[in-house]
């Protein structure tokens, strides 16, 4: 079977691109997300794609998919009728938290609520040693009671988490048998499986957010399933996990909190990969969709991975104000800023832009289905950077009157302003609100980020990045052939992988060295299963170790490698100079004669990374076919109501890889634009992205049309097509 297909699920767009290996053609298609039926928004779009591209649905050897459903459901607090059980005494330690305020100069903050309210909290009489040791066995007679009441209070989930479960998960095994004898439907999360390591609140609150969407996960992928199923799709499904590594379903539905990141770590490995092949040293990804931006630092073709992350934050800037989920996941910066990102007049007479969006449904008041608010893609159409008539390729129409309607009711006459200076605004507002998260999420990693070029996609990346390029004093913006739907390439890109944890605190200078290897080897053992089970020769399994280690006294660890084998005494010069380089590398200096501990090891068990030609030098991607999008039945319908059609490529433009077939001239037309800098609306010249050759010279101001995305390039910018297809913009001092 030689095709191979990725979907991504955002909050206002659908992406999906099908790779046909036999003749090395990639196939793009869109749909507007169905938020009442993702999986039937899904099936829709894979039918459309799969018939555009000319592949039989028997040819799909692997679809992968990543999708932000958990997330969503943490954030929108939709999940599961959630409970706890925990050690007596210790109820209300999810609601304790750090005892830290995450702004301490603000007297009115709310702590972020508990996934489990009190009410659904019970305490077990039984507890363990920080060694493992059993002081207080299990009161089996008082659990049976707890899971009783709790039956009767109507759970469907059940979260676990008794102390120092972590290093003996005995009495934690022994109440998830209990509570499926209780309540067979209940789904049970226990921590000793979830988050296996130190730090009681960070494993309580990811065990809790596990439970939480675990039956919300379940049901979609059984469902997905079973639609791939009926597509005659015989290949294997695999999800996108927030580490960057895919997955088999069994594994996500038993640890959905690995997935809460999923559809964003997709766009960073597509990042990544650009930056391999490239040979760029650093590279700053920036992927604004229709609900969402997202910006990850990439350093030596690597994103960074952090070991744990905030959801639902009451605070997007502050750190502490959201919920802890300690799983691996690619570090990255999300905010509410996209192509739906309504804009408003506050109380003190103030534009803000988003966080809120109006998705798919009912969208931009351009859309016309139904949505009456200003959002930032209403915005971009009347300052002329979109064109009402080729959005997406012509088969989704704007309409500029609504815009400008929407525009002018809600942000022009509030702040006594002409339709174009509010518009301007909107543009600007959430431009600047863009650029200032990714600065933050530069400094709070130690990076410069004016030596890092801008690498924009997603469908509206490539429409904002010159003014967020110009914010941020970068010295270049990459946009890759596909933008649009460049998240989707980066799931065909991530291998299958697994990341392990077992906490063991010891000083270095008198470590038990044969505890650590067999840590590594249940660690290693559990992920070559898995692997195995996948269908991964044992000779392809890699590996790769980290410890998580800190001065003896502080309370905040930092990550260092460790060297694969056996280690001993000898290993220690090693792990030693590891730490020392990555201590030196965020404080710059080292404390004298203070021991090393080690607090958690980690292991990572992966496959081989999937080769995609995201560079174009050996698969070049000109052959694009644009997917479909489903349109309403009825103008200013629900979304979802209509069929999907098929999309028609405007001209019949296709390029083979002899370059055969193109369009002659890159020169589309000439249209007024807005810039600043140049005084207001310009003649601006529109460029046919599949007709620039590698090699293609233009100066800005200049926009460039594909299906998916649009470029817009501002006065004095010199652009130029490289030979992977990406537009270099070089922006002037």
């Amino acid at each position: 079977m030689p095709a191979r297909l990725g979907v991504d699920i955002g909050g206002t767009f659908t992406d999906l691109v099908v790779i046909d290996e036999t003749t090395a053609t990639a196939h793009v298609g869109k749909v507007l997300t169905n938020p009442k039926d993702v999986a039937h928004g899904v099936e829709e779009g894979i039918h459309a794609l799969l018939d555009e591209a000319g592949v039989s649905s028997g040819e799909v050897r692997a679809v992968v998919h990543g999708t932000t459903l958990a997330t969503n459901a943490l954030i929108e607090k939709k999940g599961a009728r959630t409970a706890l059980l925990t050690t007596e005494g210790f109820r209300d330690a999810l609601e304790i938290g750090r005892e830290g305020r995450y702004d301490m100069y603000d007297l009115f903050i709310d702590p972020p609520p508990p996934l489990v309210p009190r009410h659904l909290r019970r305490e077990v009489p039984e507890r363990l040693l920080a060694d493992g040791s059993i002081a207080r066995a299990l009161d089996e007679v008082a659990a049976r009671r707890a899971l009783a009441e709790l039956a009767k209070d109507g759970v469907a989930a059940l979260a676990i988490c008794l102390l120092h479960a972590y290093v003996n998960p005995a009495h934690e095994s022994r109440l998830a048998a209990l509570a499926r004898e209780a309540i067979p439907e209940v789904f049970v999360a226990c921590s000793s499986e979830v988050v296996p390591e130190i730090r009681e609140y960070d494993r309580t609150s990811t065990t809790c957010a596990n439970a939480y969407v675990a039956p919300l996960m379940a049901r979609y992928l059984e469902d997905l399933e079973r639609r791939l199923t009926g597509l005659g799709i015989p290949g294997q499904l695999y999800i996108m996990q927030s580490s960057g590594g895919i997955a088999l379903p069994p594994f996500a539905r038993r640890l959905p909190v690995r997935l809460v990141e999923s559809g964003p770590a997709a766009g960073a490995l597509a990042a990544a990969q650009a930056a391999r092949e490239r040979r760029e040293p650093r590279l700053l990804s920036f992927d604004m969709g229709g609900t969402t931006a997202k910006a990850c630092v990439i350093d030596d073709g690597v994103p960074l991975v952090g070991r744990e992350f905030e959801v639902a934050r009451a605070d997007r800037f502050k750190k502490g104000s959201g919920l802890p989920i300690r799983v691996p996941v690619i570090e990255l910066i999300e905010i509410g800023a996209g192509g739906g990102s309504i804009a408003r007049v506050d109380r003190m007479g103030l534009l803000k832009v988003g966080p809120d969006s109006a998705g798919a449904d009912p969208g931009p008041a351009c859309y016309s289905l139904g949505g009456r608010l200003p959002t930032v893609t209403d915005a971009d159409l009347l300052l002329g950077y979109l064109d009402a008539e080729f959005f997406l390729g012509g088969r989704m129409r704007l309409d500029r009157e609504a815009a400008r309607r929407g525009v002018e009711e809600h942000v022009a006459s509030p702040l006594g302003l002409d339709v174009t200076g509010a518009a301007w605004g909107i543009h600007r507002v959430v431009n600047e609100t863009m650029a200032a998260a990714a600065r933050i999420h530069g400094i709070e990693r130690g990076r410069d980020l004016r030596q890092y070029p801008l690498f924009a996609f997603g469908g509206a990346g490539p429409v904002h990045c010159w003014q967020v390029a110009k914010v941020l004093k970068v010295p270049r913006i990459l946009i890759p052939f596909g933008a649009g739907a460049m998240s989707a390439f980066g799931l065909l890109a991530a291998p299958l992988a697994f990341d392990f944890v077992r906490t063991g605190r010891q000083r270095l200078d008198r470590a038990d060295w044969p505890g650590i290897n067999r840590l590594f080897a249940e660690m290693e053992e559990e992920g070559r299963a898995l692997l195995s089970r996948a269908g991964v020769p044992p000779a392809d399994v890699r590996l790769a170790r980290i410890a998580e280690m800190r001065y003896a006294g502080q309370g905040h660890e930092v990550e260092c490698a460790v060297p694969l084998g056996a280690l001993s005494l000898q290993s220690l010069p090693a792990i030693t100079a590891s730490f020392e380089s990555a201590y030196r590398a965020l404080y710059h200096r080292l404390p004298q004669g203070v021991p090393i501990e080690a607090l958690n090891w980690r292991l990572t068990v992966s496959g081989p990374n999937p080769r995609i030609g995201l560079s174009g030098r050996s698969e070049p991607r000109r052959d694009v076919v644009a997917g479909a999008v489903r349109r309403p039945a009825e103008p200013g319908g629900p979304v979802g109501a209509g069929s999907v059609r098929p999309a028609r490529a405007e001209g019949g433009l296709t390029q083979s890889r002899s370059g055969a077939a193109r369009a002659a001239n890159p020169l589309k037309a000439t249209r007024m634009a807005y810039f600043a800098e140049a005084g207001g609306f310009v003649e601006t010249a529109v460029y046919d992205r599949y007709a620039l050759d590698p090699g293609a010279e233009f100066t800005g101001p200049a926009i460039v049309e594909e299906r998916e995305s649009t470029a817009v390039v501002g006065p004095g910018a010199r652009c130029r097509v490289d030979d992977g297809l990406a537009l270099i913009v070089e922006i002037p001092t």
